[in-house]
């Protein structure tokens, strides 16, 4: 039987780096070398093909143009590959796969995120199971011969989580990512078990990446004073506000702050309301303090994760100008990115 393909795309973090032994400085190392680090691969059934970005991104200077720049590579090399992991600095590995995840919609193969908090070339390194076990998911197939996964992911320490519900959690753990409204899709163990099943169905890949970033993130919190805040709602500069409210999407319901929410959407600004908590969801109208969010036309997020709020809402904008069409999209489920109550 052929071996699977897979794609490696580096584009960055602590997983591609080695400590340069005259300097004691961490550098990115060549992954056309890379089975002299992990020797292991070479013992995968896998014909695997390794690229890079001409210039290693960290995880912090990640943006929407380098998103743009990861999804064109699997675009343009998704006949010729069953799989695709990549390699990505972890602090913002969450904001990466959330955003592929808009701008590769109708995947029927495995784009994996992985990365690590020690360098590959550290004796304790999680990189190598985390690159090993990533690589081996993107190339494995069901009886039928589907993959058996059809979506974007991370793995990380032993979990495979779906990318648009997954959020990281630890600065210092291996354990750096958690997936708080949506169960695993894989954990690996002494074998790899699937835990869902995707469901299997022909569907044309469609690429996107002309995302809108005109997007604020106000954080809500006891006391907040809402004229600091007064010129994030000029809808010249922000079409989009995301608002990370109490509990079930509560808030200080101030007249000043309730004439600003609703004079911004009246000129055609969009505002989504997603909860500080890790777990549940926003359920507006619920206490009386939410309702006034309602009335004015704030739209409730459920539980979508911060990540996927923010480059839900850039997809959103960047793709419809139509306040009604930018609305349906955020209400809409479009990649499993969120429960709908």
């Amino acid at each position: 039987m052929q071996k699977p393909s897979v794609l490696m795309i580096y584009t960055g973090g602590t997983i591609g780096m080695i400590n340069d032994p005259k300097t004691g400085v961490l550098k990115a190392f060549d992954f056309k070398h890379l089975s002299n680090q992990i020797p292991e691969l070479d013992r995968l059934n896998v014909k695997l093909t390794a690229i890079s970005f001409e210039k290693p991104v960290d995880s912090s200077e990640m943006n929407p143009e380098k998103w743009a720049e990861i999804a064109q590579i699997v675009f343009e090399n998704y006949e010729s590959y069953d799989g695709f992991v990549i390699l990505h600095g972890s602090d913002t590995m969450a904001f990466t796969a959330s955003a592929l995840s808009f701008m590769l919609q109708g995947l029927s193969k495995p784009v994996i995120l992985t990365g690590s908090q020690l360098p590959i070339g550290t004796i304790r390194t999680d990189g190598k199971e985390n690159l090993i076990t990533s690589i081996e998911i993107a190339a494995a197939k069901d009886p039928a011969g589907n993959p058996r996964i059809q979506e974007v992911v991370i793995y990380f320490e032993y979990s495979l989580y779906r990318g648009n519900r997954t959020s990281k959690i630890s600065a210092t753990e291996f354990e750096a990512f958690s997936s708080p409204n949506y169960p695993e899709l894989a954990v690996a163990g002494v074998s790899i078990r699937y835990q869902l099943e995707p469901k299997i169905e022909q569907r044309e890949l469609s690429l996107f990446t002309a995302f809108d970033n005109r997007v604020a993130l106000l954080k809500i919190f006891p006391g907040f004073n809402v004229e600091v805040y007064k010129s994030l709602f000029d809808f010249k500069l922000v079409k989009g506000i995301i608002i990370e409210t109490f509990g079930a999407g509560n808030a200080p319901s101030g007249e000043l702050f309730s004439e600003l929410i609703q004079s911004y959407i009246s000129e055609g600004g969009i505002v989504l309301n997603i909860t500080q908590c890790s777990t549940g969801s926003v359920e507006q109208g619920r206490y009386e303090t939410s309702s006034f969010f309602q009335a004015a036309g704030v739209i409730g997020g459920f539980d979508l994760t911060t990540e996927a709020a923010v480059t839900k809402m850039m997809y959103a904008l960047g793709k419809y100008s139509n306040p009604i069409e930018i609305r349906e999209v955020l209400e809409k489920d479009l990649n499993g990115e969120m429960t709908l109550s």
